[in-house]
């Protein structure tokens, strides 16, 4: 019984650790690419590399456990894996490296809380969900989204007085400024949270593409590889355009080899493995809810580390753009509830309709069975299995 227990209670704390570590590691990679931002590096060189590295590490996962799915790989899968190569990598990444060189990362890493908002705003406007404001669920989703309107705003016009930093008089960016680093002012600021901003609908559009991806091609370690295949073809290029430099491309055993190899293996290799793990046991929504924790992490070491303030702005900012994040996720997480519900009523309707029909009569049975598949069911715009657009968010590749 003893036994029994401590095994029920490992599997129901080991989800909580493995997101802890997953955004553990992605703080750390934040602060080193924002570090490795200031020292001068050519950042487009930089994602060209992290996606190599990514690619060298997801793409035996593929071969190894999804070997089939080469056999379905057709013209559409290829284009969507393009699109999906270029928002969830080359573009997304070029816009977030910008954002970290312009602002502080704590700064970046709020405007990310916007991304279901975001992706909420874009599958409605394209009609693929209904807003259903009728109900609870739906006028949550809404307030939640104009509250993490609302936060950005704040974060991106207001600074505020300086509050309070955790500093131990270390502060590792001066190490790696060089006269090539941008300066902070009001210009740099608001530029900077723009490219944030254009970094959360990146993300966003990735997710949109990625969701139909998954409908044809429904192998994830794939689709992982093939992101990171095409984001490393796109961004080589890209850099092989910007950069003409060759002293640019050599790689030294320096931080930034070790933020490329980090970004890529941990980042968006090692985590993503985690990730899928997290989701097939509890959900997208378990791992959405974790987000805030990256803003969390990345505050504190940014104060210790970085000599970073926390101010009135950023604080205000983030507040309500966290709390409209859990609302929006308590929305989406009450539609699920009541489309289960209905689920359960409609198989419990068939399971009675079934028995009440004589043996005798199977061909009957048969028949109204059929009949009872056909009728549409229609539950606050969301589909009977769940897998709506905005509910298969996953955790941000960064």
């Amino acid at each position: 019984m003893v036994n029994l227990f401590n095994v029920e209670a490992i599997e129901s704390v080991k989800p909580v650790v493995l997101m802890i570590v997953v955004q553990s590691i992605y703080a750390v990679v934040n602060i080193m690419l924002k570090m490795v931002t200031n020292d001068g590096s050519s950042l487009s060189v930089l994602i060209a590399y992290r996606f190599v590295f990514s690619t060298a590490f997801t793409v035996p996962f593929a071969l190894f456990f999804e070997r089939k799915s080469l056999r379905n790989l057709t013209g559409t899968v290829l284009f969507q894996a393009f699109l999906c190569g270029l928002f969830g990598g080359s573009l997304q990444q070029i816009l977030y490296v910008k954002s970290l060189a312009l602002v502080s990362a704590t700064y970046t890493i709020t405007m990310l809380n916007l991304i279901p908002a975001i992706t909420y705003l874009l599958v409605v406007s394209l009609r693929m969900e209904k807003p259903n404001l009728g109900t609870l669920a739906g006028k949550a989703k809404l307030m939640g989204t104009l509250s993490g309107i609302c936060g950005a705003m704040i974060l991106t016009l207001y600074k505020g007085k300086k509050l309070f930093n955790f500093s131990v008089h270390i502060d590792l960016l001066e190490k790696y400024v060089t006269s090539t680093t941008h300066h902070s002012h009001a210009g740099s600021h608001v530029c900077g949270l723009m490219l944030a901003l254009g970094t959360a609908f990146s993300f966003s559009l990735w997710y949109i593409t990625q969701s139909k991806m998954s409908e044809n091609f429904p192998w994830h370690y794939s689709i992982a590889a093939l992101t990171s295949i095409m984001g490393a073809i796109q961004s080589f290029i890209f850099a092989l355009c910007t950069e003409r430099d060759r002293s640019l491309w050599k790689l030294e055993w320096n931080l930034r080899l070790l933020t490329a190899a980090s970004a890529g293996i941990l980042a968006s290799g090692l985590c993503f493995v985690l990730l899928a793990w997290c989701v097939g046991m509890k959900g997208p929504l378990y791992v959405s809810a974790f987000n805030p924790l990256l803003l969390v992490l990345v505050a504190f070491i940014s104060s210790l580390l970085l000599n970073e303030y926390i101010t009135v702005g950023s604080l205000t900012g983030a507040t309500l753009i966290v709390c409209g994040l859990y609302m929006l996720l308590w929305g989406k997480s009450k539609e699920a509830r009541e489309v289960d519900n209905m689920n359960e009523i409609v198989s419990a309707k068939d399971s009675i309709q079934c028995d009440s029909i004589p043996i005798a009569n199977s061909s009957l049975t048969c028949i109204q069975k059929e009949h009872d598949k056909k009728i549409p069911i229609v539950a606050s715009g969301v589909s009977l299995n769940g897998n709506n657009t905005l509910g298969k968010i996953q955790q941000l590749n960064i």
